[in-house]
């Protein structure tokens, strides 16, 4: 039996109902698909019965790439590296369909990289397939004006369609996580906000949601000292907390901010 690896955050997927309902989502069949995290290779075979056209895989277990090499041989491609470390633009030439158990630990930093890094004309997935904590999808997609809502939700939504698939309990992995987990499926957007540097999403929300709990007079302040156009324009209210404004809002703010 393979011992999993706290430090890497790893929990195989082992439930055979939920590994069809994964592959069974997308057409896989002469696409290009990359799997991030394969572990053990449960996922990965279900992804091989039905005929892509290449897999790529990212582990950065040595370990699990030796048993990897062994159970697949020809089959797949490894790529033994850190998934923080690469570059996933250069990763092939047609459009990846992403499969990914992501690990705890760093699930959203993965997410964040991803979006931050993409091609404001051409994006280098089709589509990404995701397992998160339960608690971290229910951030992603949460709404404003709930006490889920905040930076990862107006970040994840900027440029990605954000579905949820199910919830999986924790008997469906090896070990048993302490918490459930919940599949997310996002496709591109066709039309968003572009901006001259996506840092400038993330430091506007880091400002506002600094202290979430209290009015946006002060956030609004330090970025944009007191200018009564802007809040004008974008008809803001300076007594709200920053989890009742729009994704919409905190888009049009770094476009202003951008403007300075």
């Amino acid at each position: 039996m393979i011992k999993a690896k706290k430090s890497l955050g790893q929990n195989f997927l082992i439930d055979k109902n939920v590994l069809e309902k994964i592959v069974s989502l997308i057409k896989i069949e002469n696409k290009s698909i990359l799997e991030v995290g394969p572990g053990t290779g449960n996922l990965t075979s279900y992804i091989l019965k039905n005929n892509p056209k290449k897999l790529l895989v990212v582990e950065k277990d040595k370990y699990l790439v030796s048993l990897l090499k062994k159970k697949f041989e020809t089959k797949i491609v490894i790529i033994n590296d850190d998934i923080l470390k690469i570059d996933e633009n250069k990763l092939d030439k047609d459009k990846l369909i992403v499969f990914g158990n992501l690990p705890y630990n760093i699930s959203t930093e993965i997410l964040a990289k991803w979006i931050n890094n993409l091609d404001n004309k051409s994006f280098w997935f089709d589509s990404l397939i995701l397992m998160f904590q339960k608690e971290v999808a229910n951030r992603i997609i949460s709404k404003f004006n709930s006490s889920k809502y905040g930076r990862l939700t107006i970040l994840a939504n900027w440029k990605l369609e954000i579905d949820k698939i199910c919830d999986i309990k924790p008997g469906s992995f090896s070990p048993k996580p302490r918490v459930e987990s919940s599949l997310l499926f996002f496709k591109p957007k066709k039309i968003f906000y572009q901006f001259k540097n996506s840092k400038n999403l993330e430091k506007i929300t880091r400002i506002f949601f600094n202290q979430r709990r209290k009015k946006i007079k002060t956030p609004f302040n330090i970025l944009f000292k007191g200018n009564v156009n802007v809040l004008n324009k974008l008809n803001i209210d300076l007594n709200l907390r920053p989890h009742n404004l729009s994704q919409d809002i905190y888009y049009k703010l770094t476009e202003e901010y951008e403007k300075l």
